[in-house]
Order: C-alpha cells, then structure tokens, then sequence
C-alpha cells in the first residue's frame, strides 16, 4: 500500500472513531471565539499590540535570553538554554534523579515538555511522571497522544473515558457524568500531588525583565504543581520570551477568547519562582500544612532551543515563532474539525501552524506526513490572534518538499514542451498537472466537446485516478467550446460606450470562468453593462492560484509577474478590476504582495474588486436597481424565486468581501439565508483527490444539513463551492451575480 492511500485509511479510521467528539468540540470552540471576541471593542487592536509584541521580542530574542537569565539569577532561580531535546532532558533528570534522588514529578500541561519527550527520558531514570492536566492525565492513562494544542482529550468522549477509568482502577461502579468524572480525577490526583518530590510547569509567556511567567490554565494544577513541591522546573520555548510583565496584558485578553471561547480562563496565574510561599507539609497532621518561609525552594527555568533560533534566521518560517499556542487555528479549519491532530499533525504540534513548528523543529519529512491538509482556504488568518500567515507557511514547506522530492535526473520533457512551468525536473506527477490546471483547461477548451466525452469515459476515469489519484467519484469539470474572452469579442466588446459610461472596468478571465463557468462571466458583463459601467474583457493569463495551492511557489510568482503586466495598463488609465472568482481575488489583494514589489501589489489591491462588492458600490452610489433582476413577483406567502440560500466562499470571508453578495440580493428584495459553513472542504483540487474525498465531503456535510431540504434557490460565489455543493445536493447552485444580472 501507497503512503498516501495508507494516510487516505488512516483519516478514514480517525474520522470514524473520533471525528464526531473532534467535531462537536472545536466547532463550539470556534463558535465560542466569535461570540467572545465579539463583546471586545478594541480586539483588532489587541491583536496589532500583541503581534508587535511578539515581533519585537523575536527580534531581540538573544539579548532577552540574557536579561531573562540575569532575572531569574537575581531572584535566586536558575537558568538553562538547551539546544535540542536531548540537552534539555540531561539537564532535567540529571537534577531530578540525581541531584533531587526524586521518586515522583508531577506536570502541568506543557506542549514543549511534549516536543522533547521528558516524560520518557524521567521513567527511563526511574522517576514516576504524571500529568496532573484531566485532559492529559487520560491520554497518559490510555497511552495516547494529545489531539489538539489546547484540549489534549478533545477526541475522547465522556462515555469512553469513564470506561478507561472502569478499565485502568478496576471500578465496579465507574463515574459517568462530567462533575463525577472531574471529582475522581481530583481526588486521585491530589493524593498523587501529595507525594511529589518535584514539580513541573510549562510556561505561555516569561518576561524578561523579572523572569515573571504567566500560567493560563483551566483547572488549577499549575499553582498546585509549584507550591505542593520543593523544586520546581518550568520548561518552555525560547520563543515565550517578551520584554515585560506589561506585555502580558493583550495576551491575557486574546488567548482563552481565541482558543476556547472564554472572556477569561479559569485560572491566570503570574508568578515570580522562586515563590516565596512556605512547602507545605502532608505527611505530619499535627503541623500546620505551610508552615514557615520558602527559603527552602528550588527553581530551574530550562529555555528550548531545539531549531528555533534557525527557524529565526528564516524569513519564511519565523512568523511560526510568533505563535502562543492557542489552536485558534485548529477550531477554524474544516479539515481540522473533522479529523483532529492525530491526522492533522505531526510529532508534537497540531492543526495549521503545526507545518510550521515540525519543520522548523523535526523536519520537513515529518512536516510532509500533514502538510496537505491545510488547503489554503485562509479562515485561520483571522483566528489567529496574532495575525500569522499560516497558509503561507505551509505553501512554504509545500514548495521546500516538493524540492527535496524531486528527482532531478529525471527529465520531464512533456511538461518542458506544453507547460514550461519554473518547478524542478522530477515533480510529483499529480501535483504538476493540478499546478498547471489553466493550461490543461485551455486544451479542454479547444477540444471541446471531445474532450468533456472522453474525460468521462470509465477507462480515462480509471487512469486518472491511478496516475493522478482524482477520485472517479467526483464530476469533472465541462469545458466551454468558446471561452469568455472569446465570446466577449465575439459579440463586438463593449456595449457601453467609455464616453457615456460611469465607470471603466476589467473583467478579470479567471481560469474557471474563461474555459468553464462562462455564463457567470456573460452575466457579470450584463450585470455591468446595465449600471452603466464600460467593460473590457482582456485576454489575461490565470492568477497562479493552481500552482500556488500545489507549493510551486516559482511558477505562481511568474503568474503573479505575468497578470501585473497586462493588468498595469488598465490599473494606469484608472480603470477598475473586477474579479469573479474569490480565490483570485484573495491572490490580488493578499498573496500578491509575496511576489510584487509592494508600490505595485499596493496599486492592484486598490483597484482591484469582487463582482458583487462592485455591484454594491455600484448601487450606493446611484446606480439603479431597477436595471438588476429583481425576484419574480408570486402570490403566496413566498414569492416564487425570491428566497434564497447563500454560500459565500471561504477566501471571501477572509478578505472581507463575503457579505457584499447578500447585501446586494436583500435590497433587491430577496430573502437570503446565508450559510453559517466556513469551509465547503471541496478547496480546489484536493475534494478530487481519492485520499481525501470522504473527509471533503464530511467538511461539506453541515452545508448539505442546512440546505439540503430547502426550496430555497442555491447561490455560492466559487467555483470549489458551486462543485462541492453540486455533489452534496445534486443540483448545482448559480453565482449570485447570474441571480441578479438582467437576461439578455
């Protein structure tokens, strides 16, 4: 079996076995961030401050390794910068086992303590671990790996757990609801704490001008962990560094809002080790339980290198160190929501950024095992509360695979001939087609309608799936005999004259709309026409966005390079662009600015619009809806055509053009429900691929739950979606622009 069919069944298994309990928890996570983040006046300059915060602490990372290190000294802690995991698990079990001759540690939830495997390398040296975190303490229990940053038992489900208590104390009478199953835990668990000899914490945020850390935890068990035991040893990232205890304050803010949905955690705790307070004493009852001064304390402060401080040097995986591990990320992403991090993650890290962290820290060969399955839809750009570009990252580590798996002595002479693309010689096959789409679709075009029948045919079907892995399942698209551009030439261009229009725009030939879906672009040119606007239909070539999603970084700057060029022009004569597709609408204003200089991505941006967020501008500043089509009049209680179901795409949301289509299709007196999916999980090419075709139809369910019975019309922006939701309700839906546009 395939590696990538082995990865196809494992996602399967997972989503079978714990895709539900993944599901119903990060959605409400997800949920729970909007309605927090909602109540803050000022969360997008909480955000901008933190962001600073992180890039200035990155910045002077070595200079506050000095000054935390100075800090903690003064203090009367200790200081330890480990260069990797095996430095830092010396360090501590040489002052565990040996120096402390410890029995016991117990641990606070720490995912750097995770990264380098201390538990392992402790009961390697006869020193009993426990995690004293519910969520961890379960998976130590059940000799499982944590699913998600935040909520390591988010796959679990209550029933399962109480079984695993049944099973691992022998229990007659195992406790079922939550409240019985918490009360368990913490009686076992504090008499676990009780005969501690040493105490292990992470941290999420350290300053360095007091060596203050701040704890954010949901049960307590940190300050329970420092103050039941003599010695304690904080474990965390250089990367958890910032100047002061003041940048503490957005952080505070953001973090429990952007991973669980809470205004505040349970606990935040800020503490200066060594602290001051008293050992307490379990075992005399006739003492009191604290007793006395903290004189007695001991800490160590052991700060992980472990591939940050390259990852710091590298201008495309830096921003991963600006992370506070919030898995923000992880409850925005469909994929995410219906596999969880044991698919969606490599050896420590979960969820989208955790490309970014596993190859800066394990490698690209680990990073490559998940990397696929962040599809670039860009709904964790606006979860993250520090704003990281995630899906840029794992493009970056995409392309890096890409080249370390190419074969260069292989000479791929087909596509030097037809598609002289900027990859290495060697590429993956499937990625190299699915990179150069737009030329495969402009032959599907010129070859149409041959090439639709033979692309359908069982034994090409069959063949494609075997070379390429797209799933016969899915529909292929139909090319169009006459594509946009042509058709707008054809009819004799423009129809209104640029000396009686309102305005000058370009149509951007998006692949899609030019050799497919070309009467959403013949609607869109009536739609224009009829406000009073001069269009122009030029021949462009496509946006890059194919080649982008595969990590062939080279071949969509050239695009980019090759789009500015024939658009500058009309950008100059102060024409605007009008863009049909959102995705490529999302490279204009967004990944643009990777492969332009910035006065030119700045000046394309700006003039740069989605259709129907030209359609709305339109009609607020005078344009006439009458000239649109309005619904047709009915005499029952629901006008025929006027209710609508509306699926906005996920880039459109991201770059906040989503809400211009219902805007405009309510004040033509539609009634629209908008769907509350973020993701329709089709993204491009990876709802084709045979591996991942059940879990894109599963990240599609809710769609197909919410309108699958309506009788409401079906309307959705993209072409992903207007796929995806064609196969989940059988009838593919219109854009919005073909709903409202005039017939001709």
């Amino acid at each position: 079996m395939s590696s990538d069919a082995a990865k196809g069944d494992r996602i399967r298994e997972l989503m079978a076995t714990e895709g539900d309990a993944v599901a119903e928890n990060t959605r409400g996570f997800n949920r729970g961030r909007y309605e927090s983040t909602g109540r803050l006046d000022d969360y997008e300059e909480l955000k901008a401050e933190a962001r600073e915060i992180k890039e200035d602490a990155i910045a002077r990372l070595p200079e506050l390794i000095d000054e935390v290190k100075a800090s903690v000294e003064a203090n009367g802690g200790t200081v330890y910068v480990a260069d990797g995991a095996a430095d830092a698990n010396r360090y501590v079990t040489e002052l565990t086992a040996e120096e402390r001759d410890a029995d016991r540690l117990v641990k606070s939830k720490s995912m750097t303590s995770e990264e380098i495997e201390v538990n392992e390398a402790l009961e390697a040296e006869g020193v009993e671990v426990i995690e004293t975190d519910l969520g961890e303490w379960v998976l130590q229990l059940a000799d499982e790996a944590p699913s998600h940053i935040v909520a390591p038992a988010i796959h679990k489900s209550r029933e399962g757990i109480s079984e695993l208590f049944a099973e691992r104390f022998d229990l007659d009478d195992p406790p079922e609801t939550a409240e019985e199953l918490t009360m368990f835990a913490r009686e076992r668990l504090g008499e676990l704490v009780e005969g501690a000899d040493v105490g292990m914490t992470g941290a999420n945020f350290v300053a360095a001008d007091s060596g203050t850390m701040l704890l954010v935890t949901s049960e307590g068990n940190a300050r329970k962990t420092v103050s039941a035991t003599d010695t304690h040893v904080a474990v965390a990232g250089v990367e958890k560094l910032v100047p002061t205890v003041e940048d503490f304050s957005p952080f505070v803010e953001l973090i429990g809002r952007s991973g669980t949905g809470q205004d505040v955690t349970s606990y935040i705790s800020t503490l200066t080790p060594p602290v001051d307070s008293p050992v307490p004493d379990f075992e005399s009852d006739d003492e009191p339980l604290a007793d006395g001064s903290g004189d007695d304390r001991d800490f160590h402060l052991v700060l992980i290198d472990n591939g940050r401080m390259e990852m710091r040097e590298d201008e495309q995986l830096k921003e991963t160190l600006y992370c506070i591990r919030c898995s923000a990320c992880s409850n925005a992403c469909g994929n995410f929501q219906s596999v969880g991090g044991h698919a969606f993650g490599g050896e420590t890290y979960s969820g989208g950024i955790a490309t970014g962290w596993e190859a800066g820290i394990e490698g690209l060969d680990v990073a490559a095992e998940f990397n696929d399955l962040c599809t670039g839809c860009s709904r964790c750009v606006p979860a993250c509360p520090v704003g990281i570009d995630i899906p840029w990252i794992n493009t970056v580590v995409r392309d890096r695979i890409n080249r370390g798996e190419a074969d260069p002595g292989q000479t791929d002479w087909m596509f030097e001939e037809l598609v002289p693309d900027e990859e290495p010689a060697g590429l993956d096959l499937a990625t190299r087609l699915v990179g150069n789409y737009e030329t495969l679709a402009k032959w599907g075009s010129r070859t149409a309608p041959v090439a639709n029948r033979l692309s359908d045919a069982g034994p090409l079907r069959a063949l494609a799936e075997r070379v390429a892995g797209i799933d016969r399942r899915r529909d292929l698209p139909e090319f169009a005999s006459e594509p946009l551009v042509d058709w707008f030439a054809a009819r004799g261009g423009a129809r209104v004259p640029a000396a009686e229009a309102e305005r000058e725009a370009v149509l951007y030939p998006d692949t899609a709309t030019n050799y497919v879906d070309v009467d959403r672009g013949k609607a869109a040119v009536r739609a224009l026409e009829a406000l009073g606007v001069h269009v122009r239909v030029p021949d462009l070539p496509g946006s890059g966005r194919p080649p982008l999603s595969q990590g062939m970084i080279a071949t969509a700057e050239s695009a980019a390079e090759d789009v500015y060029a024939g658009l500058a022009t009309h950008v100059d004569a102060g024409r605007d662009v009008v863009v049909i597709e959102p995705s490529d609408l999302a490279m204009f204003r967004s990944e643009y600015e990777k492969f332009l200089p910035e006065t030119s991505h700045e000046r394309l941006a700006a003039a740069s619009y989605d259709v129907m967020e030209y359609v709305f501008g339109l009609l607020e500043n005078g344009g006439d809806p009458a000239a649109l089509r309005a619904p047709v009049e009915g005499t029952g209680p629901v006008a025929a055509g006027k209710r609508v179901a509306y699926h906005p795409h996920c880039q459109a949301r991201t770059i906040g053009v989503g809400e211009h289509a219902t805007a405009v299709m309510e004040a033509l007196g539609y009634d629209v429900r908008v769907s509350d999916t973020e993701c329709c999980g089709m993204a491009g090419s990876f709802g084709y691929k045979n591996d991942y075709y059940e879990l894109s139809m599963d990240v599609g369910e809710p769609i197909r739950e919410q309108f699958g019975d309506t009788d409401r019309t079906v309307v959705a922006a993209g072409t992903s979606c207007t796929e995806q939701i064609d196969a989940l309700l059988g009838d593919a839906p219109m854009h919005p622009v073909e709903l409202v546009a005039p017939r001709e």
